[in-house]
């Protein structure tokens, strides 16, 4: 998720369930929201820090709490000037750990995976239910924090008394139109994981399948099917009098086995990648001193620039000994938003 809902969503938060903490605890709860894309700036050191460090330590739950308790420490030596504002060291780590937790479960409900059970298990979970950039639920998080400013305005201009801390019923009922926006979103993707599961792709069936989440709307969903021979490509509408055509979709075949291909996958540089890799695609060329093995996943968005991803490039002799072996950018996906 991007950083920008990261820290809306952590606002609202702290407007629903905290609304009268100081401003200085609220700079806390939402850095607590935000901080643990920091991991994202692995990148400056190259496509094998990135890949280390994308979702991986930063998000899980051990990280979540380390990241509440050293947002909270610093409230043990600051004094208020009005003791009256004084939060609660407890309320304070409630509020910082709760949005910590929150950023891991948005991030859970996308399809890049994080490892929550960091360092226990390296296992990444993903949901598949929202992509990289919502803006859907940006432009929800955006509503419930402008228009009750709007609505402050207005009532103080009136002369109205305020009862409730502002913006606290507009965060609940952002915090509501989320969940009922989440229900939808697995309701959908169940929709289009079923219906890629019942079809046949050129005489295929289907070995596995995704539904990844497009931005734009919850009714088109990037479906990827893998059969015996080939990954498979298309859209896949949802929701009243949608039409999924399995005939649409587009066919990467994948290469024939061999033993290059073997000895590549059986790489260090292989085996790190396969963990994180959903739909690895394999392309193997022949070369003057053997075979050069190119191991990329599958985009799980029609953009394939959308965001940056990284290749294993392995070179092998033809007696199948690895000569070279490192991780690399896929050239498409060098024009990240945010470098």
């Amino acid at each position: 998720m991007d950083p920008l809902t990261h820290a809306l969503a952590s606002y609202t938060l702290k407007r629903a369930a905290f609304p009268r903490v100081t401003r200085s605890v609220t700079l806390a709860i939402v850095i607590a929201g935000t901080v643990a894309d920091l991991d994202a700036f692995g990148h400056y050191f190259g496509p094998s820090a990135y890949f280390a460090f994308d979702r991986t330590y930063f998000h899980s739950l051990l990280a979540a709490l380390v990241i509440a308790l050293l947002a909270t420490l610093p409230f043990f030596f600051l004094k208020p000037k009005d003791p009256a504002t004084k939060s609660a060291s407890a309320t304070i780590f409630a509020a910082t750990f709760a949005a910590a937790l929150l950023h891991l479960v948005l991030d859970l409900c996308q399809s890049s995976g994080v490892e929550i059970l960091w360092p226990f298990s390296s296992r990444r979970f993903a949901m598949d239910w929202l992509p990289s950039l919502d803006l859907w639920l940006l432009g929800i998080l955006l509503a419930g924090t402008l228009l009750p400013m709007l609505a402050g305005l207005v009532t103080e201009e009136i002369g109205a008394r305020k009862k409730d801390p502002r913006g606290r019923i507009g965060a609940i009922l952002s915090f509501a139109a989320i969940l009922l926006y989440l229900i939808i979103r697995s309701v959908f993707h169940g929709n289009a994981i079923a219906a890629l599961q019942t079809r046949t792709y050129r005489g295929e069936l289907p070995h596995r399948v995704a539904a990844f989440a497009e931005s734009n709307s919850p009714f088109l969903w990037h479906g990827i099917v893998e059969t015996e021979r080939a990954l498979q490509e298309m859209e896949v509408p949802v929701g009243p009098g949608a039409d999924f055509d399995p005939g649409s979709a587009i066919a990467t075949y994948k290469p024939e086995p061999s033993p290059a291909l073997d000895a590549a996958r059986n790489s260090a540089v292989a085996r790190r990648f396969l963990l994180v890799a959903r739909f690895p695609k394999a392309s193997v060329e022949q070369t003057e001193t053997g075979y050069l093995v190119i191991l990329r996943d599958f985009p799980d968005s029609r953009d394939v620039a959308s965001g940056l991803r990284v290749q294993a490039i392995i070179e092998i002799d033809p007696a199948g000994k690895i000569l070279s072996e490192e991780l690399a950018w896929v050239p498409s996906s060098r024009s990240f938003w945010w470098k």
